[in-house]
């Protein structure tokens, strides 16, 4: 036995352990997180964030003993950080008086952890292995409530050793970070673990649910259902005596509201061998609130299965299976030739969809927040503006994809074709409370709704949204709307991802409806709907043209701010409280700033391969600029009165700057900020236009941001942790390697900006795995994909599946 092959794309040692935390966990399940050390924190099962919270006691441990009977112990971490030294009573870490290893490093490729630790005076080296299965297309094999986690031990000493390795954690159920309602707490012996539920607990409350501890293939299994009950840190001298004594853990009776399970596995490791020890951590947490009201939704998981032990029970047979697919689609993901950081930034931010800024509901839906907050939420219901911008649902879960967008279409856009950027829970009563449209947010969407049916090929999902998709094109044409004279410029009151209103034409809310005109005349020429289809190529022409000549400058475009007459001008739903309170006077605007986000449905257009919507030598001037003008290398000199993101000898492109010198005295909020996932979008843009290096340029020094020593690598924040706007990364993925898919029509293309001597990684949403241009060889890994026509560089080439 060795340890397990995974793909690594990344390496972590010394500082860069700092701030990492791998999330474990399923689609829709919530996480806990595999610390840089080795610890488990952030434990964010329990139907909300819980950043920082952790049971008080959960690690595990190994003793080895020699054959002379010399007994070595060890908490299965690395080295405290430097900044865990220090507290009002000591050390403020987690298991900080616990013995560990002296060396470690993490090595990645998401979703695989494996922590190394070494120590010279242990006979034994370690790496803690861990994972939550991943495979695209399959959403069901992506979401196990439970935590991998395998403990490969390497005897390097020249006789046998007798290993143990024991798990500990606190049954903290009724507990969340938050809210603290724990009682009657027990945990119960089961084959090879321990289960833990409760009987004090509400079965109605948010925190009631169970938890399961068991190890696979034990050769000698002992456990605690409890800790035994004594004061001055005594309740863990006495575990600690008992493990080190034996290697074996013997019972303790315990009346402890939150007792203590403890599972232990004991073996012989042969000199110079390897054994693996693999724990599973299951979870079952079904009482997930609607957004922020009371109301209980449920959780999709929870229904799948009766409580944590049959999660565990259930997922044991079926882990080889599940960890042999993730493995193939890391493999192929990674075995091409795309930049690293490329990969990087693609692979990490997926983690985003384990984490509890996304769930699914009970009848299957998917819903998300903006982000993560430490405690809770932040920012309600699956924010269309916000969720407008991550690529990597349509491509690897074109279930998810189809989901949101039912749910975008067929409850959250009313009878006039408003539909309300947020929508409320539960679905059946609260869709349209909202009341709200966003501009972006509405344009956005039918842009992605061209994207998922060009993809899936599902004609039953567009004829069956498209009522829904055309009021919402057509509510642009309201009176006192967006677009109220049509012709084909955006000039109302445009509420936006910037949370405010624009008033009169921007390049960013046009872009966004030039894509959108171009999507729509194509659903509609699709469905029959010819007069419309002819409409919108005329808007679209109009409108076009008049942003090239109105809106550029000769640098950049610009916004040409239109206040109307009177706020009765202003159709109803087209505003929101954070705006200015006086349309007829704006504040919060852009201006003639040169804005990061400008050209974002010029960028989406390429990526759904609706074409260029503008002056191809305009755009290359504008992105150009942007870089000019917003790139800073260094921010120890920038000015900031809102969030950072970005500090010190940090690089990265502001969201706007004003060059010519005529800031607005009150510009939109985050005009001084940074934020990852509009620098996604920018690299993607730069990249698509034949700025290659450039947009390269833009993802590494996000991705040098996130190196585990300032932020988390799997944690890229806006509004919030594990922000769904850097799901953008993706983007960059298909942009490189020129993939697309037209369903409908059975045919693939790719056509990579770079050279490509290894197989290129290719995904449809309901299909993935590997095109190889030597060969003419494509390989499908999972899913289904109907082909009868594929092209390479712009010629029609034969080919092969496998």
């Amino acid at each position: 036995m060795t340890i397990s092959p995974w793909p690594v794309l990344r390496t972590y040692t010394g500082r860069n352990l700092r701030r990492l935390a791998l999330p474990l966990g399923g689609i829709g399940t919530g996480t806990v997180s595999l610390g840089g050390r080795g610890n488990l924190r952030d434990w964010e099962i329990v139907n909300r964030p819980a950043k920082g919270f952790h049971p008080g006691t959960a690690f595990f441990a190994i003793r080895t003993e020699s054959a002379s009977g010399e007994v070595v112990a060890r908490a299965v971490e690395g080295p405290l950080d430097l900044v865990d030294y220090e507290g009002a009573h000591g050390s403020p870490a987690q298991n900080h008086g616990l013995p560990r290893f002296r060396e470690a490093s993490f090595a990645t490729a998401y979703p695989f952890g494996r922590l190394s630790l070494a120590d010279p005076d242990v006979p034994v080296s370690v790496a803690l292995e861990a994972f939550n299965p991943f495979v695209p297309t399959d959403v069901e094999a992506s979401s196990w409530p439970v935590a991998v986690l395998r403990f490969a031990v390497t005897n390097t000493t020249s006789e046998p050793l007798t290993v143990s390795l024991a798990g500990a954690l606190q049954n903290f159920i009724g507990r969340d970070g938050t809210t603290d309602v724990a009682a009657g707490n027990y945990n119960e012996e089961r084959e090879g673990g321990v289960f833990l539920h409760t009987r004090g607990v509400d079965p109605a409350v948010e925190t009631f649910g169970s938890i399961a501890l068991a190890v696979l293939d034990g050769q000698d299994v002992s456990l605690r259902t409890g800790w035994a009950e004594r004061t001055w840190g005594d309740s863990l001298l006495d575990f600690w005596d008992d493990f080190t004594a034996d290697g074996r853990l013997d019972e303790r009776s315990s009346e402890s509201a939150t007792p203590v399970a403890s599972v232990a596995d004991r073996r012989t490791v042969a000199a110079g061998a390897t054994e693996q020890f693999t724990f599973l951590l299951g979870w079952h947490f079904p009482n997930r609130r609607a957004w922020e009201k009371p109301d209980v939704v449920g959780n999709h998981y929870t229904t799948l299965f009766t409580d944590a032990w049959d999660v565990v029970t259930r997922f044991a047979p079926r882990l080889d299976e599940l960890e042999r697919r993730t493995v193939a689609f890391v493999n192929d993901f990674l075995s091409g030739d795309l930049p690293e950081v490329v990969k990087e930034a693609a692979l990490f931010n997926l983690s985003t969809l384990r984490t509890q800024t996304f769930f699914r509901t009970p009848d299957g839906r998917f819903f998300g927040w903006e982000g993560c907050s430490d405690r809770v939420g932040s920012c309600f219901g699956s924010c269309t503006h916000v969720w407008n911008y991550e690529q990597a649902t349509p491509f690897l879960f074109g279930e998810i994809a189809r989901s949101l967008r039912e749910v975008e279409f067929a409850h959250a856009t009313d009878e006039q074709g408003l539909m309300s950027f947020r929508v409320g829970l539960p679905l059946e009563t609260s869709a349209q409370d909202w009341r709200v449209a966003a501009a972006d947010g509405q344009l956005g969407s039918l842009v992605k709704l061209y994207r998922e049916w060009r993809l899936s090929g599902d004609d039953e999902f567009l004829r069956s949204l498209w009522p829904a998709a055309r009021r919402a094109l057509e509510f642009c044409w309201i009176p006192g709307g967006w677009d109220a004279d049509r012709d084909g410029v955006m000039e109302g009151c445009q509420h936006n991802t910037m949370d405010v209103e624009y008033y009169g034409p921007n390049p960013q809310m046009q872009s966004w409806y030039l894509a959108a005109l171009r999507a729509c005349a194509e659903m509609a020429s699709y469905v029959g709907d010819s007069d419309l289809a002819d409409d919108c190529r005329k808007l679209f022409e109009h409108g076009s043209a008049w942003m090239d000549a109105e809106l550029f400058n000769g640098s950049y475009y610009r916004h040409e701010i239109r206040p109307p007459v009177s706020a009765d001008d202003v159709a109803p739903g087209l505003r929101e409280t954070m705006g200015a309170a006086d349309p007829t006077h704006p504040v919060l605007q852009l201006g003639d700033g040169c804005l990061i986000d400008q050209l974002v449905g010029q960028h989406l257009a390429r990526v759904t391969h609706l074409g260029p919507l503008l002056a191809q030598e305009h755009v290359v001037t504008t992105l150009r600029s942007i870089l000019r003008h917003n790139g800073l290398s260094g921010f120890s000199g920038h000015f900031n009165h809102m969030r950072s993101y970005v500090l010190g000898d940090e690089s990265a492109v502001l969201m706007c700057s004003y060059p010519r010198g005529n800031r607005p005295e009150r510009p939109f909020p985050y005009f001084t900020e940074v934020m990852t996932g509009f620098e996604h979008i920018l690299a993607i843009g730069l990249i698509a236009e034949g700025l290659v290096d450039e947009g390269l340029q833009v993802i590494t020094n996000i991705r040098a941001r996130y190196d585990g020593e300032r932020r988390n690598p799997y944690d890229e924040a806006e509004c919030g942790h594990h922000y769904a706007r850097a799901m953008a990364s993706w983007g960059a993925v298909t942009t490189l390697t020129g993939f697309h898919y037209e369903a409908h029509k059975a045919t693939m293309h790719f056509a990579p900006l770079q050279p490509t001597p290894n197989p290129i990684f290719w995904s449809t949403g309901n299909a993935f795995g590997t095109y190889d241009p030597s060969t003419q060889t494509l390989t499908v890994r999972e899913g289904t994909v109907s082909l009868t026509t594929l092209t390479f560089n712009g010629e029609e080439v034969p080919f092969h599946v496998a």
